[in-house]
């Protein structure tokens, strides 16, 4: 553990262009004098204010978008290995900057050096393929039962795509976005979180140098730090942006698809999980620990794919509680920077406070708290943020257990035969992130079955979060059902036309329709 180093902090900071006050929009190329409130960002590492964001207002987001209706009928006609050619610069602009971003990300919102680290390489990575996708948005093409007829789809570009990211990921959800809609045509106006907006800002600094050096139209990747007043449902109804990319939480989501919906937009909703692992007792339980820990600890608990719950079969229980107590009384908890660091802190007070509550609520119904839970105290904890993570045995229909809790507490129930697990396992609202660990074929099978897991990524024999880049990442139920990153997830940011060319001289009609209404 140690305390922040002043030094260190403020190199990064230069490095990245992060001064005292920052202006809160961006067109690409050209910042905006914006004069909305200041937007203080504290880390909650060490409490200490690390710069301040001047908030765009609503005559900003009219500039803005403006700006990027424009850019998008010029953009849309480059071709896509061109655009991504720009996309592979930015990749490798990102490669230059990952320490500086990837600390900064740590220090800002909190998480551990490695996984700042680890956040950026995501960008890169997203970058890579986006390259490549950019001379593979294939359609098909389809036989037509009309002679000399030729049947084929394509797939052409949105327009303005919104993108509104959560504190947790400060950069990598705006990249598998925003990388993905620019080899797909489209332009895109980011709004990320107010408390991490400085994270984002840094991405705009690193990549403008790539989108002025090729001439990039102004107004294809814009920033907008706004507060909800003026970038909240303004966005969100804007008959110009026809995506919507929203990471956050069910709530949030709610809102969304129905301010979105009530336009006929659409949304990519990727929202709240209660990922389970079962642990079976044909499981390698020394993986299964290694990955429970992992899953329910990194980030702090602050993942969508974080395990939230551990279904483990009861001739195991015990003695797989009680070595995942041992496990976590080694966790070294402090400064997210210091690379010894397991465990930073929870993003600010008010996750403390859901932490607190969230263990009151499990003793009220009924369970136990086994480890942990507790606020750390000290020079070294003086933000308040720094939590012991906490492990509770409890039942799965605990109202508490049914809710997502940002925060590392991490539910132990007990099941008998699979049949159970699976059941106990897909009897919560949301359906994101999922995991088995057995050696048995027989379980595994069925947990990737129809009548297994119901969420958007099932796993064998690895944990709930780490999702690679490369598979379509979302889930089903309250996360949203929205795709996101690898796969063919770029098809949600494109219009589907299917095209039909006669070349014949006659005018046959389909299903072998006659219609003669005149003479030639």
């Amino acid at each position: 553990m140690i305390s922040s180093d002043n030094h260190r902090i403020a190199e990064f900071l230069s490095r990245l262009g992060i001064s005292e006050h920052n202006k809160g929009a961006t067109s690409g190329t050209v910042w905006i004098d914006t004069k909305g409130g200041p937007n203080p960002s504290y880390s909650p590492a060490d409490g200490k204010l690390i710069a301040s964001v001047t908030l765009a207002t609503g005559d900003d987001y009219a500039v803005i978008t403006q700006k990027a209706t424009e850019a998008f009928k010029i953009w849309r006609m480059i071709p896509a290995p061109k655009r991504g050619e720009i996309v592979r610069q930015i990749g490798n602009r990102l490669r230059e900057f990952k320490e500086p971003l990837g600390s900064l990300v740590s220090y800002e919102m909190g998480k551990v050096y490695q996984e700042g680290l680890g956040e950026v390489q995501e960008m890169i990575d997203i970058a890579d393929f986006a390259v490549g996708l950019s001379r593979q948005l294939y359609g098909f093409t389809m036989h037509s039962e009309r002679e000399r007829h030729r049947m084929y789809d394509q797939y052409h570009p949105l327009g303005v795509v919104g993108v509104i990211s959560a504190f947790n990921f400060p950069v990598a959800v705006w990249a598998w976005n925003a990388m993905i809609a620019m080899v797909c045509g489209n332009v895109v106006i980011w709004k990320p979180s107010s408390k991490v907006m400085l994270s984002a800002i840094a991405v705009h600094k690193i990549i403008e140098k790539v989108l002025a050096d090729n001439e990039v139209p102004e107004g294809v990747l814009n920033l907008i730090a706004g507060s909800s007043k003026h970038m909240g449902d303004n966005f969100l109804s804007d008959k110009r942006i026809p995506l919507i990319s929203v990471t956050g939480s069910t709530r949030v989501g709610r809102h969304v698809s129905k301010t979105v919906g009530e336009r006929l937009g659409r949304c990519i909703l990727e929202l709240g999980g209660n990922n389970a692992i079962i642990v079976s007792q044909y499981g390698n339980l020394n993986m299964a620990l290694r990955a429970s820990l992992f899953g329910a600890v990194a980030t702090s608990g602050q993942r969508c794919t974080s395990t939230r719950r551990l279904l483990i079969h009861d001739c195991i229980f015990d003695k797989f509680r009680d070595k995942l107590i041992d496990a976590y009384k080694q966790l070294r908890i402090g400064h997210p920077l210091d690379p010894s660091t397991v465990v930073g802190p929870l993003v600010d007070k008010d996750a403390v406070r859901a932490f607190l509550d969230a263990q009151a609520r499990i003793v009220e119904e009924g369970g136990k708290i086994v480890y942990g839970g507790q606020v750390l105290s000290g020079e070294e904890f003086a933000s308040g943020c720094y939590v012991i993570p906490c492990i509770a045995e409890v039942e799965n229909d605990f109202s508490i257990v049914q809710e997502e809790t940002f925060a590392p507490i991490l539910y132990l129930i007990k099941y008998k035969t699979l049949d159970e697990a699976i059941e106990l396992h897909n009897a919560v609202p949301q359906g994101l992130s999922s995991a088995i660990f057995s050696r048995n074929i027989i379980e595994t099978e069925r947990f990737l079955s129809h009548e297994g897991s119901d969420c958007g990524i099932a796993n064998v024999n690895i944990a709930t979060n780490g999702a690679e880049i490369g598979g379509a990442f979302g889930g089903e139920k309250e996360t949203g059902g929205g795709r996101e990153s690898g796969s063919d997830a770029w098809k949600a940011y494109m219009r589907r036309q299917t095209n039909t060319i006669n070349f014949s001289t006659e005018l046959p009609l389909a299903q072998g329709i006659k219609f003669d209404a005149f003479d030639d």
